[in-house]
């Protein structure tokens, strides 16, 4: 555990990809299985513990350390690791244990361990660690290391041990599970390439780069298909026939996860042999609804009559990865489409249709399109456009985010001008900053015009912005509600931000009535006093227009 510590201690402090991903090889070069495939599973994601839960490592702390210095600790810190890794007090030494767990064995233990047994048991790992392997027992268990490295760079740091190129690790990774030793066994050349003999699995998902103005000077319509891009869940439905014969039927989502519990319906429709990407939408009376409708579906483990009846599921295809065994992923785009429209119409399915291309002699009139899909083709379900694909018509199916092949071109966000009103630490590097933001608008109300909460958002600024945004909380702090501080917001006092969102929903949760999706920080108006910032009214009439 001391050495996956010590590796996750240098990965948060470096800021270079290169050398995040020597540190990650040399690791796994230097650890023997099955500690190095555990700590790639938690690199990438793939362990969870059921019965680890936050409230159990703080009722530790507080049993072992003053309550209020506990809660003034976090509340600086800002990270619950972090602070019960630095707060945790020692053991005598005839008290330790002899030596620090492995990976192994607490991976195991988390795994078989009964719920009334853990408490004892994390206690006695905690005492046998140093601050530095406390702090990454903890990140280990609660599932959020954030030390910058992503699953992608954790398999690239793979990949360099046997000189392959990355993608020849992420087109394997679906089959496999931890602790990966049939993995390491073939980038050292020890065995051959792994295998699987699921009649049903994932496939790595092919996804674009935004599209900036000043790309188009480098792109040539001719050579790229448009179509348009749906306000739905990007999915890959999978079909094939286990060794007995039965039918199998999967949806995942565009990272591996498994979805067919939720939509049985669609799953029952879908009768081919191969592997489809497309996205996920509810479609009722013959038109594509609202992603709040979709919302009604998500997350869920069963589904009842009721469900499937007010919300079918409906897939709109994008694209054909597999036909009757033959893997299609190495031809062009132009060619699988083809293949895809031949399908889609063979099935005939109300639950499946395909993605319309949109036509465009030039950028200027696909620019056209995109401001005005309801008369570009896109009809009844313009409302659920939420921007466009551009293709090459040549490109293959890659896996992650290849630059150049396919390009997003969502349209532009709505914007509101809001006031501060909240703000809470973030995590990671962001601990020491007030860098996640609750802000409001104006409304009417009982004693004259209020500011009511309207959204949440910890991105889109710059870190200079960041420390701007700090410094203003820090200095108009007028309440605590433990970790979140009340800021400073009168009609003449406060901060405005310009907020940048993808759209509206109704919401009970919120005392505004109305939810933003995908909201983040533009701008900083400090330009603009809080009394002229804009109105609930006005969201209201957005959210009327669709």
């Amino acid at each position: 555990m001391n050495r996956f510590a010590a590796l996750l201690d240098r990965l948060a402090y470096e800021p270079g990809r290169n050398a995040k991903i020597r540190l990650m090889a040399d690791y796994f070069r230097a650890t023997p299985d099955p500690e190095r495939g555990l700590a790639l599973a938690a690199l990438t994601g793939a362990l969870s513990f059921a019965n680890a839960k936050p409230g159990l490592i703080r009722a530790l702390i507080m049993e072992r350390t003053d309550p209020v210095l506990f809660a003034m600790s976090y509340d600086y810190v800002g990270d619950l690791s972090e602070t019960v890794a630095l707060m945790w007090p020692a053991p005598p030494a005839a008290g330790r244990p002899d030596r620090a767990p492995l990976l192994s064995e607490i991976v195991g233990a988390l795994a078989d361990l009964p719920k009334r047994d853990l408490p004892t048991q994390l206690a006695a790992w905690l005492d046998g660690l140093d601050d530095t392997g406390r702090w990454a027992l903890l990140k280990l268990i609660t599932g959020s290391l954030r030390v910058g490295a992503s699953a992608r760079l954790a398999k690239t740091a793979v990949a360099a041990l046997g000189d392959l190129p990355p993608d020849a690790v992420e087109l394997v990774w679906p089959g496999l599970a931890p602790p990966y030793l049939d993995l390491f066994a073939w980038v050292e050349g020890r065995a051959g390439r792994p295998e699987t003999d699921d009649p049903a699995p994932f496939r790595p998902v092919m996804l674009a780069h935004a599209v900036e103005p000043g790309d188009f000077g480098t792109l040539d319509p001719a050579d790229f298909a448009a179509e348009w891009k749906w306000d739905g869940i990007r999915i890959q439905a999978v079909a094939g026939r286990a060794a007995d014969g039965d039918r199998v039927v999967r949806l995942y989502s565009r990272t591996g996860e498994d979805m067919s519990a939720a939509f049985p319906d669609l799953c029952e429709a879908l009768d081919f042999d191969g592997a489809l990407d497309g996205e996920l939408l509810v479609r009722r009376e013959g038109r594509v609804q609202s992603f709040n409708l979709l919302q009604q579906r998500l997350n869920r483990k069963a589904v009842t009559p009721r469900l499937l009846k007010e919300f079918p599921a409906h897939m709109r295809a994008y694209d054909l990865l597999v036909e009757d065994g033959e893997d299609l992923r190495e031809l062009p785009y132009a060619a699988r489409r083809d293949r895809l429209a031949t399908l889609v119409m063979r099935l005939a399915s109300p639950r499946l249709d395909l993605s319309p291309e949109v036509p465009f002699a030039n950028w200027t009139t696909l620019a056209a399109a995109r401001a005005d899909p309801a008369a570009a083709g896109a009809g009844v379900d313009s409302e659920a456009v939420e921007g466009l694909m551009l293709k090459r018509r040549d490109s293959l199916y890659l896996p992650g985010r290849p630059k150049g092949p396919w390009w997003k071109w969502k349209r532009d966000p709505h914007t509101v001008d809001a006031v501060l009103m909240y703000a809470q630490r973030g995590h990671g590097k962001r601990s020491s900053f007030y860098s996640d933001y609750t802000f409001g608008v104006w409304t009417a109300g009982a004693e004259g015009e209020v500011l009511v909460p309207v959204g949440k958002a910890y991105f889109g600024f710059t870190d200079a912005e960041l420390k701007e945004i700090d410094r203003f909380v820090r200095a108009n702090t007028v309440n605590r509600f433990g970790p979140v501080r009340e800021v400073l917001h009168t009609p003449d006092q406060g901060l405005v931000l310009e907020v940048a969102f993808e759209g509206l929903a109704r919401s009970t949760r919120h005392r505004s009535g109305v939810a933003m999706r995908f909201p983040r920080i533009a701008r900083l108006r400090w330009d603009k006093p809080p009394r002229e910032a804009d109105r609930l009214e006005q969201l209201e009439a957005l959210l009327r227009e669709g």
